[in-house]
C-alpha cells in the first residue's frame, strides 16, 4: 500500500493529526506480508520465586537484614568504574573457596547516594489520555465501583480527555479538588534530592522525557508555566527557574489505528473513528519506541557523566530513583533492573514476569501478549504473579551502544480494542519486553503501595484518592485493594514528595515550615 492508496479525506484527516504516514505504511506493509506472524502470544512455562538473587527483596529495609550478596572482587571491580571504593567494614563470609560480601539496605543506600546525581530521571509521556477516560474501560473495571465514582468521573473526565496524561492530577485531594499532576510531582522530587545533595542543579539527575509529535508542544508550554507552580518555586530558589522545569525530551512519531482483526486480512488503516467515514485515531506506537526516540538523549547525557537512567510511565506516582536499588546495581554490575509487585485485581494492563521453558525471564504484556486467562490459570495453580512496576534504570555503558539494535530487536505486537472509538487494533512495542534481550538483571520485589501507584484508569486514580471506598456496593476485594493503596499514596505524598495535609489538601511542607530534605 502506498500513499497514493489512501482516500484523500483519510489522508488530510491523518495529516491534521500529525501522523508519521510513512511509518504508519511501513507497519501496515510488513504486518500484511507475515513479518510479524512470529510475534505471537506467550505461553510461559512458570513464573519465577523471590529467590535473592535473581529476584531480589528489597521491601525489608532494616540495619542488618542482609538482602544480596556479591563477590569481593567483583564488587570493587564494579565499583571502581564509579570512582567508588568498597567500605571496609562490609561484612563478609566464605563460601567455597571465595569471599563474599554482606550487604543491608543502609550500606546500599550510601552507595547508592554517591551515584544518585549521575542518573537520569525519566519519563514515558506517550500520548494523550484517551485510555485513561474510555467510557468502556473505566466501567469494565467493576460496574458498581464506576457507579460510586460516576460524579466524579464526569466531572473529571472531560478536563482530562485529549491531554497529556502527565499534566492531568496526579490525585484528589480529600476535598475532591485536583492536587498536583503527575509531571509536577517529578520535578519536585527531584528537586526535594538536590536540596538534599545541594551543589549545582546542572547536570543533576537530568530530567528526560518521550513525548509524541502530538503532545510535544503542548508539555513544553506547560513546563514554562509551572516554573511558578506551588509545588517548585520554593526549592532550589537560587537557581535559574526555567532549570527546575527543564526536560530533556525525544519525540515518538504517531501512527494510525489499524483495522480489528475481526475484518480479517489483510489489515487496513481504521478509518470510521466515532462512526465518521475517513477518520482514523492517532496513536503512540508503544512505549518501547523509547529506545529510538531516545537514543540521542541517552547518549548525550552518557557523554555528560550520566551513568544510570531510570524510566517509568508518567502515571506512576511511586516511582522515583531509588539509591538502595541503584547501589545493587552498581556492586553486582548488572545492566539493568526492575521493579515487580505482586499483581492485584486492578491490575488488568501491564505486564508480568514470567519464566520460559528454556528458562529464561522476559515480561510479557496482559492484553499483547499473554491473554488474561492465562494470568488467572498461572493464580489458580498457586503461582505468585509479580507484576511489572512500569520502572527500569539501564546501566547507560550497556544500553547505549546497542539503542540501535534494541529498537530493531523489539517485537511488534497487535491489540484489538473496543473503546468509545469502535473496534480497531493498535500497534505497538512494548517496553519492558526489552528484558529478554539482556544478557541479565536484577528484579526487584517492592510494595506495590509504595513503588507502583499507576493509574491506567481515571477509575484508578479516583480509586486510590480514596473515593468509594466508604460504598458498600463495591466488592470488597475492590475496597479492600483501595485502602491499601490509598495508604500508600497517603504515604507517598507525604514522604517522597514532602506535602502535608492542610484543610483537605495536600500542600507542600516548606510553606509552613523551612525547606524540606528528602
Amino acid at each position: 500500500m502506498t500513499i497514493h492508496d489512501i482516500h484523500p479525506a483519510l489522508l488530510a484527516d491523518m495529516q491534521t493529526k500529525k501522523i508519521d504516514i510513512e511509518l504508519t505504511l511501513d507497519i501496515l506493509d510488513r504486518c500484511n506480508s507475515g513479518l510479524y506472524d512470529a510475534t505471537t502470544k506467550i505461553h510461559p512455562a512458570g513464573v519465577p520465586r523471590i529467590d535473592g538473587s535473581s529476584v531480589i527483596d528489597v521491601r525489608d529495609r532494616r540495619q542488618g537484614n542482609f538482602i544480596c550478596k556479591v563477590r569481593e572482587h567483583e564488587a570493587r571491580a564494579h565499583l571502581e568504574r564509579h570512582d567508588l571504593s568498597l567500605a571496609e567494614d562490609m561484612p563478609t563470609i566464605s563460601e567455597a573457596g571465595e569471599r563474599w560480601i554482606l550487604c543491608d539496605a543502609p550500606k546500599l543506600e550510601k552507595i547508592g547516594r554517591s551515584i544518585l546525581p549521575r542518573c537520569g530521571f525519566g519519563v514515558l509521556n506517550g500520548g494523550s489520555a484517551t485510555s485513561y477516560v474510555d467510557l468502556k474501560k473505566n466501567r469494565a473495571v467493576d460496574a458498581a465501583l464506576f457507579s460510586s465514582l460516576e460524579p466524579l468521573f464526569e466531572r473529571y473526565a472531560g478536563q482530562c480527555r485529549d491531554m497529556p496524561k502527565g499534566l492531568t492530577p496526579a490525585y484528589l485531594n480529600p476535598d475532591g479538588s485536583p492536587g498536583a499532576s503527575f509531571l509536577e510531582l517529578k520535578m519536585r522530587r527531584r528537586l526535594l534530592e538536590y536540596c538534599r545533595a545541594g551543589g549545582s542543579l546542572e547536570g543533576f539527575m537530568p530530567l528526560f522525557q518521550m513525548t509524541s509529535a502530538g503532545n510535544h508542544a503542548t508539555l513544553l508550554e506547560a513546563y514554562r508555566s509551572m516554573q511558578d507552580s506551588v509545588f517548585l518555586r520554593n526549592l532550589a530558589v537560587h537557581t535559574d527557574p526555567a532549570a527546575r522545569t527543564s526536560w530533556r525530551s525525544g519525540v515518538q512519531p504517531l501512527i494510525a489505528a489499524y483495522t480489528h482483526s475481526s475484518e480479517g486480512m489483510p489489515k487496513r488503516i481504521f478509518d470510521h473513528a466515532y462512526g465518521r467515514e475517513n477518520t482514523t485515531l492517532a496513536l503512540p506506537g508503544g512505549h518501547g519506541q523509547c529506545f529510538m526516540a531516545l537514543a540521542e538523549t541517552f547518549s548525550s547525557m552518557f557523554a555528560e557523566g550520566c551513568r544510570y537512567a531510570m524510566i517509568s510511565n508518567v502515571d506512576n506516582i511511586g516511582a522515583v530513583p531509588d539509591a538502595l536499588e541503584l547501589g545493587i546495581l552498581a556492586l553486582t554490575g548488572k545492566p539493568a533492573g526492575f521493579d515487580f509487585a505482586v499483581r492485584t485485581p486492578v491490575d488488568l494492563k501491564g505486564g508480568i514476569l514470567v519464566t520460559l521453558a528454556d528458562g529464561s525471564r522476559t515480561i510479557v504484556d496482559i492484553g499483547p501478549a499473554i491473554d488474561m486467562a492465562e494470568v488467572h490459570r498461572l493464580e489458580q495453580e498457586g503461582a505468585t504473579i509479580l507484576f511489572n512496576c512500569a520502572t527500569g534504570i539501564f546501566d547507560l555503558e550497556w544500553l547505549v551502544p546497542r539503542l540501535d539494535w534494541i529498537a530493531r530487536s523489539l517485537p511488534v505486537r497487535f491489540s484489538d480494542q473496543n473503546k468509545d472509538a469502535g473496534l480497531y487494533s493498535q500497534a505497538e512495542q512494548v517496553t519492558w519486553e526489552v528484558v529478554s534481550l539482556l544478557p541479565d538483571f536484577v528484579a526487584f520485589a517492592v510494595h506495590k503501595n509504595e513503588r507502583f501507584l499507576a493509574a491506567k484508569m481515571l477509575a484508578e486514580m479516583l480509586l486510590t484518592s480514596g473515593f468509594g471506598l466508604d460504598d458498600e456496593r463495591v466488592p470488597s476485594m475492590l475496597r479492600e485493594t483501595g485502602a491499601a493503596l490509598h495508604e500508600g499514596q497517603t504515604r507517598v505524598l507525604r514522604d517522597i514528595y514532602s506535602l502535608q495535609l492542610i484543610n483537605g489538601r495536600w500542600m507542600p511542607r516548606e510553606l509552613h515550615a523551612p525547606a524540606p530534605r528528602a
